[in-house]
């Protein structure tokens, strides 16, 4: 099984970190981001790993290398212009079986093999990782008509179905990746559904976050410390 792993952005919401590292690379509890990714691929035996690059990819393939000291095999594309989080795809050569795909700046305990094989039995063209997010208003909202409150709720909490950022890939689906220009995931998602195809959903619990804000980086550590105590 390929895991590919979407790591060519440029990071601009944790600026100014990384103006100097590239994203993937900031420490998360003394490892990179993208090295806890590795190592979660590697415990669940996904050794075969390919890296799609564009801001500093340098300092990003000087890290992993060939990925020997990691206990898995890596190999890289790059990016000579922004691509998006699909359009990387069209640069890797032997995607012939089902593949993983999610972006570089996650970290969850989904259970990858499960998914695969949940994305397998399902026939669907691509399969999106879903889960559960709960969103809290910091004020009251207020229900009214003809001018005469209704009602009041304080600080209500809606819950959302989002895109975990992770995806089940069979290779019939790169057919709907343009060959030039950037290419979102959720725009593959689009072409696919526009013709009839099927996208599979996968929905879990367990534990993930989708790094985004500077201060997201000390709850990412706090996880990867429970999950050290707990080996």
């Amino acid at each position: 099984m390929k895991a590919v792993i979407i790591a060519g952005g440029c990071g601009t919401r944790l600026r100014p970190f990384t103006f100097s590292i590239p994203k993937p690379l900031l420490p998360v509890d003394e490892k990179p981001i993208l090295e806890h990714m590795v190592l979660r691929l590697r415990a669940l035996g996904i050794k075969d790993i390919i890296l799609t690059l564009g801001y500093g990819a340098e300092l990003i393939e000087a890290y992993f290398g060939g990925g020997r000291k990691f206990g898995v095999t890596i190999s890289y594309t790059r990016e000579r212009r922004p691509l998006g989080t699909a359009g990387p795809l069209r640069l890797i050569r032997g995607l012939r079986e089902p593949f993983l795909v999610m972006n570089g700046d996650i970290l969850t305990r989904l259970d990858f093999r499960k998914f695969m094989a949940a994305h397998r039995r399902s026939g669907a063209d691509l399969t999106i990782a879903a889960r559960k997010y709960s969103d809290r208003l910091p004020f009251g909202t207020v229900s009214a008509s003809g001018g005469r409150v209704t009602g009041i709720t304080e600080k209500p909490v809606t819950e959302h179905l989002v895109s975990a950022g992770i995806y089940a890939v069979s290779p019939c689906a790169l057919r709907r990746i343009p060959r030039e220009g950037a290419f979102t995931m959720p725009e593959l998602v689009n072409s696919l559904l526009a013709a009839g195809r099927h996208v599979g959903m996968y929905e879990f619990s367990d534990y993930w976050l989708g790094i985004e804000k500077a201060s997201q980086l000390e709850e990412a550590a706090q996880e990867a410390r429970l999950l050290r105590s707990r080996k």
